[in-house]
Formats: structure tokens, sequence, C-alpha cells
């Protein structure tokens, strides 16, 4: 098994027996999980292998919160506790956390009700204002998103997403053998620096409020048994940032269609839901589509893993997250409707 965790060494800090088998769990993009049974039960052990998350005093920091989150009865799957009395294992320089095992599966918004939509967006409000019980105060955070061209608190500048566009078209033209990526790698590029210059006077702002939100909410962070949520995990990108974006972000992973369009009437019914749940007012959500519409526009980081690192693990998401950028741009007011119910100042201007 490759990067097999030391399950010797680790179990010895936790009262959950000896290994029997230990498995790898395929998913997810920063980080190394395993389905581990043992002769006291089923768990999942997560390594944080990845440099941005790994450090032992963050990840004790979302341990306490997914504790806290949970006695308020938020759906989460909090650590155990090592007889140290600790909830991170820092085992020959690496971090590792004990969780119990959710059975669960994933399940993306094409496969949700209307209903199921609502409890979807609620679900995500009251994680905003429980966190906002349980965490500090906070301070506004600056934060770099992956691949991204500016910090998620401000707005991309078009002249840095130009410079990046050609640097990335170069990189396509030198990839060999040419593939079919690369084909819709070069379209996408073409398209948006033209859709870019054509909107290069609708940059917005910068963010509006801001509070502790998971950071990374999405069909694969999300376990559901039957219809109900069993469990939200991975909170390694837990802080502090404007939380109707994250609303909006997460509707655009759940709701995308294989061609690039959202399903606006399952959004109208999770962002009514969230509005209620989060206290969040429809101009709030008006003003975090527009900003994420730029993000979009002005986002490679699919791209950004493929050619400059060599990393294809984003690439089937390429082709509806490339095409939603596109569809969204024309159809602008009508999400904007769908998130914000009528909101009169749509364009975000």
């Amino acid at each position: 098994m490759p990067h097999a965790p030391p399950l010797g060494a680790l179990l010895r800090q936790y009262a959950a027996g000896s290994a029997l088998a230990c498995e790898p769990v395929d998913q997810g993009l920063l980080n190394r999980g395993y389905r581990l049974c043992t002769t006291r039960g089923r768990y999942f052990l997560k390594h944080h292998f990845d440099p941005e998350t790994a450090d032992p005093a963050a990840i004790a920091r979302q341990h306490r919160a997914t504790q806290r989150l949970a006695d308020l009865g938020v759906p989460v799957a909090p650590p155990l506790t090592g007889h140290d009395g600790r909830t991170v294992a820092v085992v020959g320089g690496h971090a590792y956390a004990l969780h119990p095992w959710i059975e669960g599966r994933h399940r993306h918004g094409g496969q949700l009700t209307a209903g199921q939509c609502g409890r979807l967006g609620a679900l995500l409000g009251v994680v905003h204002a429980s966190l906002e019980r349980v965490m500090p105060a906070h301070a506004r955070a600056r934060t770099q998103p992956a691949g991204g061209a500016a910090p998620a608190d401000g707005s991309a500048d078009p002249a840095d997403t130009f410079a990046l566009i050609d640097d990335l078209l170069a990189r396509v033209r030198r990839h060999r053998p040419a593939d079919s990526f690369d084909e819709l790698a070069r379209h996408r590029l073409l398209e948006r620096r033209a859709l870019l210059e054509q909107h290069a006077g609708r940059r917005p702002p910068h963010g509006g409020s801001v509070g502790w939100v998971h950071g990374d909410f999405h069909p694969f962070n999300l376990l559901y048994k039957g219809d109900a949520p069993a469990a939200i995990v991975d909170w390694d990108r837990l802080g502090v940032k404007p939380r109707a974006e994250e609303a909006v972000r997460a509707a655009a992973i759940f709701f995308v269609r294989p061609a690039g369009a959202l399903d606006l009437p399952k959004v109208r019914a999770y962002a009514r839901a969230y509005r209620r749940a989060a206290g969040a007012t429809p101009s709030q959500l008006a003003a975090a589509v527009h900003r994420v519409w730029w993000e979009r526009l002005n986002d490679f980081w699919m791209l950004r893993w493929h050619y400059e690192r060599g990393d294809t693990r984003a690439d089937p998401q390429f082709p509806a997250a490339s095409a939603l950028a596109v569809w969204w741009t024309r159809e602008y007011d009508a999400v904007c409707d769908a998130f914000a119910a009528g909101h009169e100042d749509r364009h975000g201007d």
C-alpha cells in the first residue's frame, strides 16, 4: 500500500485495538485518508499531508471546533482523543488524526430533491451560525485560493489574469503529445480571455461580511445516510472568510450540471433556506454572486495543477467547471435572482 501509515505507533496512542485491515480512501485532493478496521471497530485515519494545512496547532483548532459543533447537534465526526489527551498524533514528523468511521455516501445536487436542497442550504446556514457561537471573535483574514490570482477577500486583477492565460497557453502549446485535454484547455483559455476583455470593468470591490466558515463545503465533504446528512468532514480549510461566498461556491459545485449550467430551481430552494438559517440578506447573497462569478472568470487552478504541477486529479472536473464560467456570464441575472430572490441591484456595480 503506497504511503502506508505507521499503524502500530499510531494505534498505541489510542484505545483503538490492533489493526486488522487498512485501505486507502481515494477521494480528497489535499490529504490522505484510510479506512481502518481494528479489533475495536472501524475508523477513518487521516494523514494531514498537505503542507498548507498540516500544522498540528491548526488541526487541533479544527478538532475543537468540530467537538463544539457536535455538542450543538451539527452532524460532524470529531476525532478520538489519545492517551496523552491530544487529538493530533505526530509520528515521524507527520500529523494524523483518528475519527470514527461514518457509514454513508456522497450525494451530488442532481441526486437531491428540492426539499433536500433546502435542507442542504439550511445545514450550511446552521454551520455558519454555529461557528459564530463556538469560535473566538475574528479579524478579517487574507487567504490565497488554490491557483487563483488574488486573495479570496479581494478581487482578481484582469491584468494578472491575462498574463496567466498567456503563460498557460504557452504551456498548452508545448505539451507533447497533444491530446483532447489540451484542445479543450486552449479553447477555454481563449474564450475566457475574450470574456474578461468584455467584462473587465465589472471587477467587484472587497468581500462582504466575514465569519468562520468550513472553507471547503462540497459533495465529497458531506456524507449522507439515507436522505439525511450524517457528517460534514474535512475541516482543513476552516477559517475566517466571507460567509455568503462560501454558500455561493458550494452551490456552484453541488448544482452544476455536466454541460456547465446550474440547476437554478434547486439553487433557489438551497439559497432561500441558507439565508433563513444564516441570517443572511438577499443583498449579501447578490454581492457574493458577483464576487464568486468574477473569481470563476479569473481562476485557473485546475489548469495550473495540470500544466504546472503535472497533477491530473482535478482533470475530470474541468469540463463542467470551465463551461460554468461561460454559462454564468450569459445567465448572470438569472443566477443572481436564484440566490437573492429578486434582489434589485443584480449587477453588483
